[in-house]
């Protein structure tokens, strides 16, 4: 009887034929092909935009009500849910706890593989106890494959405690549907080495986790227009970005931008505010929290811009 692989048949270690004698090619083609089937990654993610957004409208309400986000996953696809949460803090002076992500096998795992922690269903659920993950939450499992026993353990404790469920995933056949909230699985289809998912399948993933996080954060009031008010200014880059935003937001002069952010301790939001409204730092940050931390609500214009 031949062998039969429970992973034979996932895209994600399907064959390429286009890739065949990737070895044997010439430097440039190889580049070409690349870069060929990177295309095929774009017109995947965009046939999921309506399941993208329904994924941000449930990180949205949950973050408006108190909620956190937890991303959990393993290899690449963890690594990728790390980076995620990584980038929040400094991006939008969230605190750390508000965008958490699990990895499997840890800390270390982030920098050096550790073959195996992929497989230990009981960790991925431990993972989330510790976490105390509740109703408020949204957990979104990250596996390529759609069957990374770490995750699935995490998912399944994460929904006996009432959280809600967003699972991203490059195998649209996944059984999961009736399982989660939400599936955004993106068919990018088999690599150009096969089962190497950091490639297509990690692009896709990135791009997906891009606009769950990215999108979310603009919908909690974490933006005015596309500019990123809630930038920490830990460095001199970051402040020269903080001041010409407060200039080009509020037609203040270089040097007046700057001593707003000054007396407002360089928080950008509350230099705004003062010099829209001629409070003091103090006013100012009081009328921000009383609109949700909203310039737009703090200000009374209209939070929908009409298009």
């Amino acid at each position: 009887m031949a062998y039969q692989s429970k992973w034979q048949y996932l895209p994600t270690e399907g064959i390429n034929s286009a890739s065949m004698a990737l070895d044997r090619m010439p430097v440039l083609e190889i580049v070409d092909l690349v870069l060929a089937e990177d295309k095929k990654v774009v017109a995947a993610v965009q046939k999921e935009r309506e399941r993208i957004a329904h994924g941000i409208d449930i990180i949205t309400a949950a973050l408006k009500k108190g909620g956190r986000l937890v991303l959990v996953g393993a290899g690449t696809s963890g690594r990728l849910g790390v980076l995620e949460a990584a980038e929040m803090p400094p991006t939008f002076s969230t605190k750390p706890e508000l965008v958490q992500a699990i990895m499997a096998g840890g800390q270390e795992a982030m920098f050096r593989a550790r073959e195996g922690v992929e497989d230990n269903f009981e960790e991925g659920g431990r993972s989330i106890v510790r976490l105390r993950i509740g109703k408020r939450d949204v957990v979104i499992g990250v596996s390529a494959s759609g069957i990374t026993q770490f995750v699935r353990g995490a998912l399944t404790v994460a929904r006996k405690k009432g959280a809600r469920i967003i699972f991203v995933t490059c195998w649209p056949g996944t059984e999961l549907q009736n399982f989660v909230d939400l599936i955004i699985a993106p068919s990018v289809g088999p690599e150009v080495i096969a089962g190497s998912t950091r490639l297509k399948a990690g692009t896709a993933t990135k791009m997906v986790l891009n606009m769950l996080t990215t999108v979310s954060m603009v919908r909690i009031g974490k933006t005015y227009g596309n500019l990123m008010v809630d930038v920490k200014t830990g460095s001199e880059k970051l402040k020269d970005r903080a001041q010409r935003i407060v200039s080009m937001v509020t037609g203040a002069d270089p040097d007046e931008a700057k001593a707003l952010l000054v007396r407002a301790k360089w928080n950008v939001k509350i230099a705004i505010v003062m010099k829209k409204t001629g409070l003091s730092a103090a006013q100012a940050g009081a009328r921000l929290r009383r609109a949700h931390d909203s310039i737009r609500e703090a200000l009374g214009e209209d939070i929908e811009v009409p298009v």
